[in-house]
């Protein structure tokens, strides 16, 4: 199975570590739509079909694409602060090679573009551009779903006793003990990427430190900053 690399490295996360304390996040909430299996089919582990979720920072939401993942369907939808669109495409995919597209759909009355690009092998999927009304500044951290590993989206918000307050989202796949994200200072257009693992009872580790834990389909957790200020995050699994 061809590893993948979840996201990039810390930039100021990196420092958090040096008093963390465990937080158990309630188990009541449950995700009734989001998937327990994974929707990728084997045949397209390798290549530029399949599917493809991921966290937006800018406001906060999701987005999954279907590029043609059992059928010749090319399409994606985004929750954006809550509101669904359904985003299409009409380019074609072809074997052997990349795909390259823009999906175009409607926002709160308005058109809106996103562009996506994948390798033909399925590596480094990305959105390169979009066009949203309202959300200059958004930004999309993607990954491929494989047959042999469900891509869960969590979004979550942060606060400090700084104090700062920001978006917290995160994918996990936990079959391969791997998580990533980003946080985003409310206010800002600067993303801090986040890039650690999770255990196989839910416990994420950034930097080798646990920062916090998943019960269910809720996230939470509390740990120290380089500036000693306290960091919380909680969130829920929407995809």
């Amino acid at each position: 199975m061809k590893k993948i690399l979840f996201f990039c490295s810390m930039v100021m996360f990196i420092f958090f570590f040096a008093g963390c304390k465990k937080s158990t996040p309630s188990e009541d909430y449950k995700c009734t739509s989001c998937k327990t299996t994974p929707d990728a089919l084997p045949e397209n582990n390798n290549i530029s079909k399949g599917v493809y979720k991921g966290v937006v920072i800018g406001s906060t939401g999701t987005i999954q694409f279907n590029i043609a993942n059992g059928s010749s369907t090319i399409n994606a939808v985004m929750v954006l602060d809550g509101v669904t669109v359904n985003l299409t495409s009409d380019i074609t995919w072809h074997a052997g090679s990349a795909y390259i597209a823009p999906f175009n759909g409607t926002y709160n009355g308005g058109p809106i573009s996103v562009h996506f690009y994948v390798n033909a092998d399925g590596s480094n999927p990305q959105v390169v551009t979009s066009n949203i009304p309202g959300h200059p500044s958004a930004v999309f951290i993607i990954e491929k779903e494989q047959s042999n590993f469900l891509i869960e989206c969590f979004e979550g918000t942060y606060s400090s006793t700084a104090p700062e307050t920001g978006t917290f989202n995160l994918l996990v796949a936990r079959a391969l003990g791997l998580m990533g994200g980003a946080s985003r200072k409310t206010g800002s257009a600067v993303n801090e990427d986040i890039d650690g693992t999770v255990s196989s009872d839910g416990t994420l580790y950034i930097d080798s430190q646990a920062v916090g834990k998943i019960v269910n389909d809720t996230m939470s957790g509390s740990f120290k900053d380089h500036n000693n200020a306290t960091v919380t995050f909680q969130g829920k699994r929407t995809l």
